[in-house]
Protein backbone atom coordinates (compact mmCIF):
# COMPACT_ATOMS: atom_id res chain seq x y z
CA UNK A 1 0.00 0.00 0.00
CA UNK A 2 1.61 3.04 -0.94
CA UNK A 3 2.08 5.99 1.69
CA UNK A 4 0.48 9.12 1.89
CA UNK A 5 1.95 12.45 0.72
CA UNK A 6 3.66 14.29 3.35
CA UNK A 7 1.44 17.35 3.78
CA UNK A 8 4.06 19.10 6.17
CA UNK A 9 5.37 22.67 4.79
CA UNK A 10 8.82 22.11 5.92
CA UNK A 11 10.38 18.43 5.32
CA UNK A 12 13.87 17.50 5.25
CA UNK A 13 15.69 18.66 8.18
CA UNK A 14 17.56 16.62 10.26
CA UNK A 15 15.79 13.63 12.09
CA UNK A 16 15.39 15.41 15.41
CA UNK A 17 13.83 18.28 13.95
CA UNK A 18 11.97 17.01 11.59
CA UNK A 19 10.21 15.26 14.17
CA UNK A 20 9.50 18.51 15.81
CA UNK A 21 8.12 19.67 12.64
CA UNK A 22 5.31 16.84 12.86
CA UNK A 23 3.41 19.63 13.87
CA UNK A 24 2.96 23.10 11.92
CA UNK A 25 0.26 25.66 12.05
CA UNK A 26 -1.73 26.33 8.88
CA UNK A 27 -4.07 29.13 9.13
CA UNK A 28 -3.71 30.04 12.59
CA UNK A 29 -4.84 25.47 13.24
CA UNK A 30 -2.12 23.82 14.60
CA UNK A 31 -1.98 20.57 12.25
CA UNK A 32 -0.41 17.30 13.69
CA UNK A 33 1.03 14.46 11.87
CA UNK A 34 1.80 12.29 14.45
CA UNK A 35 -2.47 12.18 15.28
CA UNK A 36 -2.43 8.51 14.33
CA UNK A 37 -0.33 5.81 12.61
CA UNK A 38 -0.89 7.06 9.08
CA UNK A 39 0.80 9.83 9.90
CA UNK A 40 3.49 7.69 11.30
CA UNK A 41 3.95 5.88 7.85
CA UNK A 42 4.37 8.94 6.18
CA UNK A 43 7.26 10.01 8.56
CA UNK A 44 8.93 7.00 8.79
CA UNK A 45 8.29 6.87 4.95
CA UNK A 46 10.01 10.98 4.85
CA UNK A 47 12.73 10.13 6.74
CA UNK A 48 13.95 6.90 5.11
CA UNK A 49 12.54 4.46 7.81
CA UNK A 50 9.90 2.17 6.46
CA UNK A 51 9.99 -0.99 6.65
CA UNK A 52 12.46 -0.96 8.98
CA UNK A 53 10.79 0.07 12.08
CA UNK A 54 7.07 -1.06 13.25
CA UNK A 55 4.23 0.80 11.96
CA UNK A 56 1.60 0.39 15.20
CA UNK A 57 0.38 2.74 18.27
CA UNK A 58 3.58 1.49 20.41
CA UNK A 59 5.88 3.07 18.02
CA UNK A 60 4.03 6.30 17.53
CA UNK A 61 3.27 6.83 21.74
CA UNK A 62 7.04 6.54 22.10
CA UNK A 63 7.80 8.80 18.82
CA UNK A 64 5.48 11.63 20.58
CA UNK A 65 7.51 11.12 23.87
CA UNK A 66 10.60 11.73 22.60
CA UNK A 67 8.90 14.96 19.79
CA UNK A 68 7.91 16.07 23.58
CA UNK A 69 11.61 15.32 25.43
CA UNK A 70 13.15 17.38 21.87
CA UNK A 71 10.49 20.39 22.15
CA UNK A 72 11.59 20.99 25.90
CA UNK A 73 15.42 20.75 24.46
CA UNK A 74 15.37 23.18 21.90
CA UNK A 75 12.01 25.85 23.48
CA UNK A 76 12.90 25.44 27.09
CA UNK A 77 15.99 24.38 29.66
CA UNK A 78 18.08 22.09 28.30
CA UNK A 79 19.02 20.81 31.53
CA UNK A 80 15.45 20.38 32.87
CA UNK A 81 15.09 18.72 29.19
CA UNK A 82 18.66 16.43 29.74
CA UNK A 83 16.55 13.27 32.05
CA UNK A 84 13.50 13.86 29.09
CA UNK A 85 16.22 13.64 26.19
CA UNK A 86 18.21 10.88 28.39
CA UNK A 87 15.09 8.65 28.83
CA UNK A 88 14.40 7.87 25.45
CA UNK A 89 17.94 7.45 24.99
CA UNK A 90 17.96 4.25 27.40
CA UNK A 91 16.03 2.36 24.96
CA UNK A 92 19.17 1.92 22.48
CA UNK A 93 22.63 2.03 21.76
CA UNK A 94 25.82 1.96 19.07
CA UNK A 95 27.35 -1.01 18.78
CA UNK A 96 30.48 -0.74 17.13
CA UNK A 97 31.72 -3.21 14.28
CA UNK A 98 34.12 -4.20 11.73
CA UNK A 99 33.18 -5.28 8.47
CA UNK A 100 34.40 -5.45 4.86
CA UNK A 101 34.09 -2.63 4.72
CA UNK A 102 35.74 -0.98 7.88
CA UNK A 103 34.67 0.10 10.88
CA UNK A 104 30.76 0.46 11.56
CA UNK A 105 28.44 1.41 14.16
CA UNK A 106 24.88 0.49 14.09
CA UNK A 107 21.84 1.62 15.99
CA UNK A 108 20.58 -1.66 18.30
CA UNK A 109 17.08 -1.83 20.17
CA UNK A 110 15.43 -4.13 22.67
CA UNK A 111 12.34 -2.66 21.71
CA UNK A 112 12.49 -2.00 18.19
CA UNK A 113 9.19 0.50 18.31
CA UNK A 114 11.64 2.60 19.96
CA UNK A 115 13.87 2.87 17.10
CA UNK A 116 13.05 6.55 15.35
CA UNK A 117 12.35 8.05 18.99
CA UNK A 118 16.12 6.95 19.81
CA UNK A 119 17.32 7.98 16.50
CA UNK A 120 15.67 11.35 16.51
CA UNK A 121 17.34 11.59 20.00
CA UNK A 122 20.49 10.30 19.37
CA UNK A 123 20.39 12.65 16.01
CA UNK A 124 19.79 15.99 18.26
CA UNK A 125 22.95 14.97 20.47
CA UNK A 126 24.98 15.27 16.76
CA UNK A 127 23.47 18.47 15.81
CA UNK A 128 24.43 19.73 19.33
CA UNK A 129 28.08 18.36 19.19
CA UNK A 130 28.12 19.84 15.49
CA UNK A 131 27.10 23.38 15.73
CA UNK A 132 24.03 23.84 18.78
CA UNK A 133 23.89 27.77 17.99
CA UNK A 134 22.65 26.78 14.71
CA UNK A 135 19.31 24.71 15.87
CA UNK A 136 16.63 27.84 15.24
CA UNK A 137 13.13 27.72 15.72
CA UNK A 138 11.47 30.04 12.58
CA UNK A 139 11.38 33.75 13.18
CA UNK A 140 7.87 33.90 11.40
CA UNK A 141 5.03 35.53 13.39
CA UNK A 142 3.02 32.05 14.36
CA UNK A 143 5.13 29.71 13.06
CA UNK A 144 6.38 26.79 15.16
CA UNK A 145 8.64 24.66 12.47
CA UNK A 146 12.68 24.25 13.92
CA UNK A 147 15.43 24.26 11.36
CA UNK A 148 19.19 23.81 11.33
CA UNK A 149 20.32 26.66 9.68
CA UNK A 150 23.17 25.44 6.99
CA UNK A 151 23.48 28.92 5.86
CA UNK A 152 27.26 29.89 5.24
CA UNK A 153 27.23 33.03 7.51
CA UNK A 154 24.87 31.25 10.29
CA UNK A 155 22.28 33.92 9.47
CA UNK A 156 18.92 32.36 8.46
CA UNK A 157 15.95 33.54 10.61
CA UNK A 158 12.75 31.87 8.94
CA UNK A 159 11.58 27.93 7.92
CA UNK A 160 11.49 29.18 4.26
CA UNK A 161 11.89 32.26 2.51
CA UNK A 162 9.28 31.87 0.41
CA UNK A 163 6.43 31.42 3.08
CA UNK A 164 7.70 33.13 6.52
CA UNK A 165 10.54 35.53 4.72
CA UNK A 166 8.12 36.59 2.29
CA UNK A 167 5.26 36.84 4.56
CA UNK A 168 7.73 39.43 7.17
CA UNK A 169 9.10 41.61 4.09
CA UNK A 170 5.63 42.02 3.39
CA UNK A 171 4.53 43.44 6.03
CA UNK A 172 7.75 45.42 6.73
CA UNK A 173 6.62 47.05 3.51
CA UNK A 174 3.28 47.48 4.21
CA UNK A 175 4.26 49.12 7.55
CA UNK A 176 6.38 51.55 5.73
CA UNK A 177 3.64 52.19 3.91
CA UNK A 178 1.85 53.10 6.15
CA UNK A 179 4.09 55.65 7.38
CA UNK A 180 3.90 57.72 4.57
Amino acid sequence: MPTARDPRPLTGEPLALDLLNTRWNSDGVTQDLLADTDGLAVWLASNGLAGAHPVDAETLRRLRTAREALKAAVDGSPEQAAPLVDAVLEHGRIRARLTAGGPAEEPEFADPSWGPAWLAARNYLDLLSRAPERIRTCAGGGCILHFFDTSRNGTRRWCSMAACGNRAKASRHYARSKEN
